[in-house]
């Protein structure tokens, strides 16, 4: 039989995602020990809040399959069934990640041959694509 863990009050649970390895240079960073604990995981479960949370109109922020960004400190880390899980307050939690599909800087200017947008990276169109 599988174990779930059930978050309490303003807690959530979440699972660490994997660091990506591959840096932006293509340098490849073996896994060891004085790499930096995980800040990327996938939220599990979410409490319910706080009792005054509701006659305040406070909502969880975070839901289950959102990304999020915590601090090393954050929260105990827990092994339910074999997993490493990190129990945290909602309040501990940096940020949700979320995906960008039109950069606010260079959705509506077009951007001319060779050019990269310095917000979102991406480039103008290359010559093969123009002639």
């Amino acid at each position: 039989m599988r174990n779930q863990l059930r978050p309490l009050f303003d807690q959530v649970v979440i699972k660490e995602l994997e660091p990506d390895r591959v840096r932006a240079s293509g340098l490849v960073v073996p896994p060891g020990t004085h790499e930096p604990p995980p800040q990327h995981g996938i939220v599990l479960a979410v409490g319910p809040g706080l009792d005054w949370w509701g006659g305040a109109g406070i909502a969880m922020p975070v839901k289950p399959s959102d990304h999020v960004v915590f601090p090393a400190s954050a929260g105990a880390w827990v092994e339910v069934d074999e997993e490493r899980l990190l129990v945290c307050r909602v309040g501990e939690l940096l940020g949700v990640l979320e995906q960008v599909r039109d950069c606010p800087r260079c959705a509506e200017i077009p951007l001319e041959q060779g050019d990269t947008c310095p917000v979102c990276g991406r480039t103008g169109p290359t010559a093969s694509a123009i002639g």
